[in-house]
């Protein structure tokens, strides 16, 4: 795994100015300095700061203010990215407490699990995080599903992306994989970023949530390829010698249809410009419309299987080359697939869960993907600052 970490520093002869009394009830902004005391630390470098004690001469409170990178914990926060760091390159909790324990810097892997979880619930705000970096709203939103085992029970992970550059927007624990809840997590996102244009995978529910929301669509063409390079199989080793009748019943020959399943496989590959694959498929759809629907009871004949598949490909022939007339604001264009999404699981999910044999918490999932995902979008930046999630 691939990132870019920058440790928090701990300076300990520079001291943050104490701007007003902490008892919310008293809010004087003058506070008097009393002594300086010691404090032991456990760091890679030093084993003791000196902190300073304020007292506030309105309601008598006193108070500690700590050098940069020193907090009320016994753990620097230096040795607490270092843990934090080593957990997302891979290593696993008890290693890390090994690691650390043979650079004489002692952390518990309870310590270091705290370190990692605080980290994870401290990330800022996916989005806005990643619309920063972006340098704007997010034309292009990219969706898809996953699943986690927790405590025995699966998981449905929802991971969102930009879909131009590949940051992730969010990654969320949602109750369900039903059209509804997607089409409720897809419209709050989209809100959220100012989408234009949705992609996905080939699931009716993302079509449905989709067009509830009034965005364009644009389902991945490798997703598409390959479920009709499955389709196109097994129906032309099926209608062979038309073992039904139900080509007869419409004056196609095996050939035929044969043949139009290869075409709509072409279609599906090539996905020329203009209207004339659109117009294709429509052509080689009405050659089945008239195949009868199977009654209560019954199996599908072959011929009206093409019937439906052929009607599938037509009505999606919009969505699967969205791309090509599609351009953002800013000039965005997109690929035509959802990898941004595929990437985002397999780095910022599967990744840290393939090594472990499920997670134990339900918060867990959440927080260790999210902080994968935020040290993942500042990859090609400066770096990310483990200050920022480190207290």
């Amino acid at each position: 795994m691939r990132l870019h970490l920058i440790p928090p520093p701990v300076r300990p002869t520079e001291y943050p100015a104490p701007g007003s009394c902490p008892n919310p009830a008293c809010g004087s902004r003058h506070v008097q300095f009393r002594q300086a005391v010691p404090k032991p630390v456990r760091d890679l470098h030093i084993d003791a700061v000196i902190a300073h004690r304020y007292q506030c001469p309105r309601c008598g409170r006193t108070f500690r203010v700590y050098p940069v990178g020193i907090s009320h914990d016994q753990t620097s926060a230096r040795l607490k990215g270092l843990a934090v760091m080593f957990y997302a390159l891979g290593m696993s909790y008890g290693a890390v407490a090994l690691a650390l324990r043979a650079l004489e810097c002692p952390l518990s892997k309870v310590g270091v699990y705290n370190a990692v979880q605080a980290a994870g619930a401290a990330v800022p705000g996916l989005r806005r995080d990643a619309i920063r970096r972006g340098g704007g709203c997010v034309r292009a939103l990219g969706v898809d599903l996953t699943s986690v085992r927790c405590n025995g029970q699966w998981l449905t992970v929802g991971v969102s992306v930009d879909a131009v550059r590949g940051l992730v927007l969010t990654v969320d624990v949602l109750p369900n994989a039903e059209a509804e809840t997607l089409t409720a997590w897809v419209g709050e996102l989209a809100a959220a970023v100012g989408a234009e244009v949705l992609v996905s995978d080939d699931a009716d529910s993302f079509k449905t949530a989709a067009d509830e929301h009034g965005l364009l669509h644009q389902v991945c063409k490798k997703h598409v390829v390959d479920n009709t390079e499955r389709l196109v199989s097994e129906l032309t080793a099926a209608v062979a010698g038309d073992p039904d009748g139900s080509f007869a019943a419409l004056g196609v020959t095996v050939e035929q249809a044969t043949a139009d399943l290869a075409e709509v496989l072409r279609l599906v590959r090539d996905r020329p410009a203009g209207r004339a694959g659109a117009e294709t498929l429509a052509t080689i759809h009405q050659r089945y419309a008239r195949a009868r629907p199977p009654g209560a009871g019954e199996r599908w004949s072959l011929a009206y299987r093409i019937r439906a598949f052929t009607l599938d490909r037509w009505e999606l022939w919009p969505r699967l080359t969205r791309y090509r007339t599609w351009e953002g604001a800013a000039g965005e264009r997109l690929d035509g697939t959802n990898n941004g999404c595929e990437r985002a699981i397999g780095w910022r999910v599967k990744e840290r869960y393939r090594t472990m044999r499920g997670y134990k918490q339900e918060e867990a999932v959440g927080h260790v993907s999210r902080l994968l995902a935020w040290l993942g979008n500042a990859l090609d930046g400066p770096g990310a600052e483990l200050a920022e999630v480190v207290a």
